[in-house]
């Protein structure tokens, strides 16, 4: 092939003065001001923020509340107890940038619910809200849910899955299993913690096995237990407040039986010697741990955090590591990032005036280690939930403002930037033909112009710009077209 150099007569090229250090054969970006900058490879730092508040509900009443991710329609469903004679409420929310926004309030019970909580099966795309239901002798009671767009659309009949007052603390959709599990207090049963498995079909509907003891009382107070899945082992691990042990902070593994809905435990392991609150679990993909986020309160209520293994039917634990050398109360949220494989832990300061704060952590072996934490609403918060969006790549923090009611913000997580982003990838405009210094006039090989700045490239091989501003064979993130290669050395700019 014969390769004809740029005619000087064609406009292929273009003057522009260097904003910073250019060199010959790198890709340049123009900038606002006129000036060009090589797209360079030193990243910029990008600190955690929250979006604007979404008040989900202006009542300050709200008894209790929980949030699950819908994968069906890469939305947000919430369901909102109230303690009074006010129906309870499930609406959908949806993520848009840092922007959170929400659907209509549909009714799942029309008298009193308390202690609700969802879960989500991601093969059926259906949901289900379990509660404590105040208008019928405060049972345990369940209903399937399933909708499109931001319409919660189908609410199944009421389920009862406990005659007896059930406090219910957590839900888990088990994706080994195709179930989901419920995690109660059974008052009927001398306060044992009880589980119950069951199937969602659709209609949508649900029914459920025979409700299984774990052989300890745990308390009554809110936050004291909690259910997350391990999708490693392919077990329910169940966190509490055993009230038989001086309130320790007690973990035991189940596994479901999908065949008869069953359910069975192996042995008990205590996670805190020490009175515990505010439990919250998650399930770490990346190292395949499972994340206990709690109240210490036998130090000074501390805001701790430590990492279990799975060993068939036992878990083990690391040692204890604090995250907030203050006092955390009445609710911490905590979920598991799987793009960057980071814990996200949200949680009332009391050390900084009950401030709604969030901090993430990285688990590493057996143990945890935390980032600076931040700030995401300066006022008293209780009952907060954090759940990650794999859609969006964001997370949303779902909490009672105990000043404003129920509110929503979207966490955009830590990151590093650099000079091609996804607002500059249309401002690539070729490629430097000299090496200069900032300041300085430089020539640019612009589109359709022959760069022969270039080595070590395939002949007939089309080459994107990357971030860091090398050439790749694969599109970046944004994708930027620099050429088509017509020897090692020269490129054919198609920008």
């Amino acid at each position: 092939m014969r390769i004809i150099g740029n005619n000087p007569q064609l406009s292929r090229q273009t003057q522009g003065t260097a904003s910073g250090a250019i060199t010959g054969g790198k890709p340049v970006i123009v900038n606002t001001d006129g000036t060009v900058s090589m797209i360079s490879n030193a990243a910029t730092a990008v600190a955690a923020s929250v979006g604007s508040v979404l008040a989900v509900r202006s009542s300050t009443e709200t008894a209790s509340q929980d949030i699950v991710y819908d994968t069906g329609r890469d939305k947000f469903i919430t369901a909102l107890a109230r303690g009074d004679t006010t129906a309870s409420h499930m609406n959908v929310l949806t993520v848009s940038g840092t922007s959170v926004s929400k659907g209509s309030d549909v009714a799942y019970n029309n008298t009193k619910a308390y202690r609700s909580r969802l879960a989500f099966d991601t093969n059926s795309n259906i949901g289900v809200v379990a509660y404590q239901d105040l208008g019928n002798s405060h049972y345990g009671t369940a209903i399937a849910f399933s909708g499109t767009g931001t319409g919660i659309g189908n609410l199944s009949s009421e389920v009862v899955f406990e005659s007896a007052t059930a406090r219910v603390y957590g839900a888990i959709y088990d994706s080994n299993a195709d179930r989901v599990v419920i995690f109660y207090r059974d008052d009927g049963n001398s306060n044992a913690g009880t589980a119950v498995v069951g199937t969602l079909s659709s209609g949508p509907s649900v029914s459920f096995g025979t409700p299984v003891s774990i052989g300890s009382a745990i308390d009554e107070l809110n936050h004291t237990a909690e259910i997350t899945f391990d999708s490693n082992s392919n077990k329910v691990v169940l966190i509490y407040r055993d009230t038989g042990n001086s309130n320790f902070g007690t973990a035991i593994v189940g596994t479901v039986d999908s065949s008869d809905n069953s359910i069975s435990f192996g042995s008990e392991t205590v996670f805190n010697a020490a009175a515990t609150l505010s439990m919250r679990a998650t399930f770490d993909s990346n190292s395949n741990k499972v994340v206990i986020a709690y109240q210490d309160v036998g130090n000074s209520g501390h805001g701790t955090a430590i990492v279990g293994t799975l060993s068939g039917t036992s878990i083990s634990f690391g040692s204890e590591v604090v995250f907030n050398a203050a006092e955390v109360e009445n609710g911490l949220g905590i979920d598991f990032d799987t793009t960057r494989n980071k814990v996200i832990i949200a949680y009332r300061n009391n050390g900084n005036s009950g401030k709604a704060t969030a901090i993430e952590g990285t688990v590493s072996g057996t143990s945890i280690s935390f980032a600076t934490p931040i700030v995401f609403d300066d006022n008293i918060c209780i009952d907060i939930s954090v759940i990650f969006d794999p859609d969006t790549l964001k997370s949303v923090l779902f909490y009672n403002d105990s000043s404003n009611g129920m509110r929503a913000k979207v966490y955009s997580p830590p990151s590093t930037t650099t000079n091609l982003s996804a607002s500059t990838s249309e401002s690539f405009i070729g490629f430097a033909e000299d090496t200069v210094a900032t300041g300085q006039p430089v020539t640019i090989n612009t589109k359709g112009a022959i760069d022969e700045n270039q080595s070590s490239l395939t002949p007939a091989q089309q080459y994107f710009v990357q971030t860091n501003g090398t050439l790749g064979t694969s599109a970046g993130s944004p994708s930027v077209v620099a050429g088509t290669a017509v020897t090692a050395t020269k490129l054919i700019v198609k920008g």
